[in-house]
Formats: C-alpha cells, sequence, structure tokens
C-alpha cells in the first residue's frame, strides 16, 4: 500500500529546513507532528523528599536538555545560587551548546562528551574526587547508573522530571499511513490512549533498538527501523521505505 499520510510522535521541528520537510517535498505525503509524551517537572518539595541537598555537589552530569531545564528551575525554586566553581559534564555538544542559556560559558568549567553515555564516562573517570549530581527523568537507561557505578564515582541521581503519557482522544478517528516512534514510551502512550488498537494496514516506524523490544512485546509489527548503516536517521529510513512502496 502506498504511503501519502504519517504521524510522527515528536513535537514538530523549530527549524523550516528541517530533513521533513524535505521528504515532504520531495515525496508528497502528509507529516503530522504530534508528541506522545510530554515532560513536567518535579516541584522542589519532592526533590527534597529524595534528600538532595544541591549544595553538597561539586559536578553536575547533564544528559539532555531537559536536564539541564529542570535542575536551573529547581535550583532556583530552592533559592540556590549556582557557585562560579561548579564543574558541569555534558553528554553532547548540544547539550553543552544549551547550557549556555543559563551560564557564561567561557566562564565555567564544562567537560563535553561526543555524543554517547560510555563517551562521556572515560571523561567522568579522571575527576573521582568530585561529588556527581545526575539531573534525570523517572525514566533513565541502565546503561547510565550501570557506568556510573563501574567508575566507582560518588553520585546521586535526583528525579527532578517525569515522563508523562500525552491525551491523544483526539487522534482517535484520524488514521495514518505510518506512525513514527522514537522510544517506549511512544509505545506505551499508544496503548494507554487506545487499548484497543490494532495494527492492520498502519506501518509502524521505530528508532533505535529499545523502541523495536517496546513495539514487538506490544504486538506491533515494526515496518521501518533506524538506525541502520543504510539509514542512519529516521527520515533516510522513511523515505527509502517510501520510495520503495509507492512506485508500485
Amino acid at each position: 500500500m502506498k504511503v501519502k499520510t504519517i504521524l510522527v510522535s515528536q513535537p514538530a521541528p523549530k527549524t523550516e529546513n528541517s530533513p521533513y520537510t524535505d521528504l515532504i517535498e520531495k515525496q508528497k505525503v502528509k507529516i503530522d507532528f504530534v508528541p506522545f509524551i510530554h515532560v513536567e517537572g518535579v516541584s522542589a518539595k519532592e526533590v527534597r523528599t529524595q534528600k538532595i541537598d544541591l549544595r553538597s555537589y561539586t559536578a553536575i552530569i547533564l544528559t539532555s536538555r531537559n536536564a539541564v531545564d529542570h535542575f536551573f528551575r529547581v535550583a532556583e525554586e530552592m533559592r540556590f545560587t549556582v557557585p562560579d566553581t561548579m564543574k558541569y559534564f555534558c553528554q553532547s555538544e548540544a547539550v553543552a551548546y544549551y547550557l549556555q542559556k543559563y551560564v557564561v560559558y567561557r566562564k565555567r568549567k564544562i567537560y563535553v562528551g561526543q555524543r554517547t553515555f560510555p563517551e562521556l564516562s572515560k571523561i567522568i573517570k579522571k575527576y573521582k574526587d568530585e561529588k556527581f549530581l545526575l539531573p534525570s527523568s523517572d525514566k533513565l537507561k541502565d546503561i547510565v547508573p550501570e557506568t556510573l557505578n563501574e567508575l566507582e564515582v560518588n553520585w546521586t541521581r535526583a528525579i527532578l522530571f517525569k515522563t508523562v503519557v500525552s491525551d491523544l482522544s483526539n487522534l482517535e478517528n484520524v488514521f495514518y499511513d505510518i506512525l513514527v516512534f522514537f522510544s517506549p514510551s511512544g509505545i506505551d502512550s499508544l496503548f494507554q490512549n487506545f487499548p484497543n488498537f490494532q495494527q492492520n494496514n498502519t506501518r509502524i516506524a521505530v528508532f533505535g533498538n529499545s523502541t523495536v523490544k517496546a513495539a514487538t512485546e506490544a504486538g506491533l509489527k515494526c515496518n521501518i527501523e533506524a538506525p541502520t548503516p543504510e539509514t542512519p536517521s529516521m527520515t533516510m529510513a522513511l523515505e527509502k521505505y517510501i520510495l520503495e512502496v509507492n512506485k508500485k
């Protein structure tokens, strides 16, 4: 069956020159963006129940932009002035760049990984005397605590935000040729919103092994998978699939 409509379970890109824009123009498909999950901040009161005292830490491990936003939000709510001596360990350049929203970059001690957490851990390993705080959501990839424990560094996790299922009731009678997912939480959201969802002729596109696993366990057939050596991005995987089925 040909592909005419796609639903991406994420917010719409903020830039006009998005790969999705190219996909729409080249393949003449309609793409809608609806976040299946969203993030809600945890209150300072709730953070205190985790026995988190921000004054106790000398370094912050930041794995996402959400972690950056919610660390500084909670610091403000707790009336904690982040000292200039604080060290920041950012998982990627994108996270480090985003940190400039809150600190003067050149005046801070900022250490940047390449992309993955194991890559960042090689830098963290050199600073075993620090007391690390890991701001995170309620859902955390196992590799993060496992890696930090292996390093034997002094670290504490602070749950500062939560991943929440979005209300998708307005999609109940809307059908798409392809549904695109980027996390197990997106799959959870689909079935929490539509417990009786039947895949039928809907194609499922998934990004990452954990998402593939969640989709398969939920009884879905994964028609499109990324990243692969041939299609390292979701838009490339979608385009390859559309070219194959739409030419028939």
